[in-house]
């Protein structure tokens, strides 16, 4: 065969590779071109008859044919591959974007709605919130808080121990599902330097279930210490939380003599209601209803956070977030805020665009 066939057939070759459609395609033509039979292969062969002049100059130009094929088959392998990945990626195509929610549907759960009131009032008295975790230490939960070895909360059928680990844990550092947010209280003395001016909202655990307890809800705790604060404070600043919160501007607060560990002296805080007719009215009426407790920080809690109790002082108080939303809002069992029904969020819950906040009051 001459150069002018060998051009010839690389040029046809070429425009075959070109017009390939698909892969078994391509191949047949690779096979027609370079395999063991192949037509370059083939005239491989008949390089041996030639002078060597001859076939110094015809292996020249097979070799350069053979290249551009093999180059010319890889670019359309190429090409073929981008296109049927191109093919099978529309194909198998998902449209993952969601459907517009219908307008109205979406609630805020009312734990959300009166964590953000309760934030915003007492953000409005100058109160930082604290966070801190909901699997913590003994030591931060019980010990810090001056809490004795035979305190019912420190018992297993009370709260949730995690499971003992082979890691070196002393007593103080075994772990516990939080029962109150107390523990927050601790981390923050530890951490800070009074003045400190803190509330801590969070999830807190207890073995209780029933229409007024269930195993995990919400607490918040505040928590005041520098050098002058004393009970008269403490009932003022709960005073004026209160009336801001349930929006009742005679709304009366007494304190009843109690005990807490980590409070000394300690109260109950209740507040005005009427139960008459076996409906709960909160206001000025002659009654009462316990709303928390408080009182001030016991000197013991303060040494353990390596505070100097003959410099601060100051006070302490909680209340369970669900126990507000339902006096608030007429809510009559505690556990229907973890059902996760969406008839009762739909009833129970507030629409995002018009929210009784009180910071959006005026």
């Amino acid at each position: 065969m001459s150069e002018t066939e060998l051009t010839s057939l690389q040029s046809e070759l070429l425009t075959a590779i070109e017009a390939a459609s698909d892969g078994a395609a391509l191949e047949a033509l690779r096979v027609e071109a370079l395999g063991k039979k192949g037509k370059l292969t083939e005239m491989m062969k008949t390089l041996g008859k030639l002078d060597p002049d001859a076939r110094k100059a015809m292996g020249a130009a097979l070799n350069a044919a053979k290249d551009a094929v093999s180059v010319a088959i890889e670019a359309k392998q190429k090409v073929l591959a981008a296109a049927a990945l191109s093919e099978r990626l529309e194909k198998e195509r998902i449209d993952v974007t969601l459907s517009p929610r219908p307008m109205g549907e979406g609630r805020i759960h009312p734990i959300t709605q009166t964590t953000d009131e309760i934030v915003t009032i007492f953000a409005a008295m100058g109160f930082a919130t604290a966070k801190g975790p909901d699997i913590d230490t003994d030591w931060n939960s019980f010990t810090a808080l001056n809490m004795p070895a035979n305190h019912p909360a420190r018992q297993m059928q009370d709260s949730f121990y995690m499971p003992d680990v082979s890691d070196g844990l002393s007593s103080t550092e075994k772990r516990v599902l939080r029962p109150h947010t107390s523990s927050v209280q601790i981390r923050t003395m530890m951490g800070q330097k009074p003045p400190i001016r803190i509330i801590a909202p969070g999830r807190t655990f207890r073995c209780d279930y029933d229409m007024t307890h269930t195993p995990m809800f919400h607490q918040f705790e505040g928590l005041v210490i520098d050098e002058k604060t004393n009970m008269g404070h403490l009932k003022g600043c709960l005073l004026d939380f209160l009336r801001a919160f349930f929006g009742i501007d005679d709304l009366p607060l007494r304190f009843r003599p109690s005990y807490f560990p980590f409070t000394e002296p300690s109260a109950e805080v209740d507040i005005g209601c009427s139960r008459k007719g076996g409906e709960l009215k909160l206001g000025n009426y002659g009654d009462w209803l316990e709303i928390g407790g408080c009182g001030m920080v016991n000197s013991n809690v303060l040494r353990n956070c390596g505070i100097d109790p003959d410099v601060y002082q100051g006070f302490a108080f909680g209340t369970g977030i669900e126990r507000l939303a339902m006096l608030k809002y007429g809510i009559p069992d505690l556990r229907t805020f973890f059902e996760a029904d969406m008839r009762w969020l739909k009833h129970y819950g507030f629409v995002p665009l018009d929210i009784p906040n009180p910071a959006m009051a005026g």
